[in-house]
């Protein structure tokens, strides 16, 4: 409900965590599926399988996000409102820092290229029976993080595509030379 927030007193915070611990304990992940204890109005989350699950378990529906199919976006209308310390205390969006390529680009470079070739066809092999679309996904987040990298993912997706997939390499390469 907008304007409802947690209090910002410890004691009542600790309750928080708590009394949903507990929850979690006796009763197990899916305790607020039970009919006693579900909430009146609907809501979603990305808790999947396990004891005590009473619904459809979201049936098909992707838990990830980004995805192709717009689930889960983001409603800022349902933002916690901020609470006044010394100025605006609320949520760090995340998407600010919006780098999530750096780090597997650098990782990608110290690779040898044994090493890269085998990302290429380990990739393809997992991804190669996707659905287009999420294939050219995957090979543009490989090319943000190393233009090199989504170049090869690329290619062994084509090689993977025409069946010019060898046997699997015998020894996997485990650490960088």
């Amino acid at each position: 409900m907008p304007g409802i927030s947690y209090s910002p007193d410890k004691m009542l915070q600790g309750r928080l965590f708590s009394y949903g611990n507990a929850q979690r304990y006796r009763l197990g992940v899916n305790h607020h599926h039970i009919p006693v204890n579900a909430p009146k109005c609907p809501f979603q989350s990305y808790h999947r399988d396990g004891a005590m699950r009473t619904d459809g378990n979201l049936g098909g529906t992707p838990t990830y996000f980004p995805n192709s199919r717009g689930e889960w976006t983001d409603q800022p209308q349902l933002n916690e409102p901020s609470l006044e310390l010394s100025g605006a205390a609320a949520h760090w969006d995340h998407r600010v820092d919006d780098d999530h390529w750096q780090q597997p680009g650098d990782l990608f470079r110290k690779m040898n290229p044994q090493q890269k070739q085998m990302l290429f066809d380990n990739t393809a092999r997992q991804v190669g029976q996707a659905a287009k679309h999420i294939q050219e996904r995957h090979v543009a987040n490989c090319t943000k993080a190393d233009p090199a990298y989504g170049k090869g993912v690329a290619d062994a997706l084509v090689r993977f595509a025409k069946g010019d997939f060898g046997e699997l390499s015998s020894a996997p390469v485990l650490a960088a030379e």
